[in-house]
């Protein structure tokens, strides 16, 4: 198995891990807001400075490649991008909703192996970002941005299979179901994307060989970029 250094910044939370051989060897994180460009570079010194004094090389670099914050999306790849390009290493690409699953799945207590995962991550308004899966991690409801409404999932709630719902854009869909939530409906609290979370999906990536451009890959944005106007203020400026 591979040294990997790993690097998740879809959301408000920032952190970096150092893994190998399904280990974490270390790791850092911070839940205080969008710190990304400021801590990032930071964290990533750190998990190299680790792996140095112990004369390990790393041998790819995993970074969360959305959906979710533009922003933190681009801070994320832009570093790995140039991590993989100064330590001459290959690229590995993790979908920000399947790492989510991959975290429920693993840390999630009493967890019937039949249920049906799905992602949220908040996308404004009453928008999200979101998939569901299977425990094999295949696609029930492929990535997408999803405007929430009285249909939404119906057909994975009429599936008669336990429903778990998690991330950052639940507590949206919970509190729009109210006391209508049927039984197999669960919902995780929570759970937000984690660079610790990645060992699996990392892991795999690079047994496959499955890498990404290291030059031209791009996030996943699932959706285009709005841009808002600020307003003005009583003085016209």
């Amino acid at each position: 198995m591979a040294v990997i250094v790993n690097i998740e910044t879809s959301t408000n939370v920032c952190s970096t891990a150092l893994t190998a051989e399904g280990q974490i060897l270390t790791h850092f994180e911070d839940f205080s807001g969008r710190n990304h460009a400021e801590l990032l570079s930071g964290y990533i010194k750190g998990c190299l400075d680790f792996a140095a004094e112990r004369e390990i090389k790393p041998e790819a670099v995993a970074v969360s490649i959305g959906p979710g914050s533009y922003t933190g999306l681009r801070i994320g790849l832009s570093e790995a991008k140039g991590l993989c390009y100064a330590l001459d290493i290959p690229l590995i690409g993790v979908n920000t909703l399947e790492l989510m699953a991959t975290r429920v799945m693993f840390s999630t207590d009493d967890v019937d192996p039949d249920s049906i995962l799905v992602a949220m991550l908040d996308a404004r308004r009453m928008e999200v970002f979101t998939a569901a899966y299977d425990f094999a991690l295949s696609p029930l409801m492929p990535p997408q941005p999803l405007v929430l409404d009285e249909n939404s999932y119906a057909e994975i709630l009429a599936s008669g299979r336990p429903v778990l719902f998690f991330g950052n854009g639940m507590a949206k869909w919970r509190d729009f179901l109210g006391e209508n939530a049927p039984a197999d409906a669960k919902f995780v609290d929570g759970v937000d994307p984690l660079a610790v979370d990645m060992v699996a999906l990392a892991e795999r990536a690079f047994a496959r060989r499955d890498f990404i451009d290291t030059a031209y890959s791009t996030p996943l944005y699932l959706k285009e970029f709005q841009a808002t106007t600020p307003k003005k203020n009583i003085f016209g400026n």
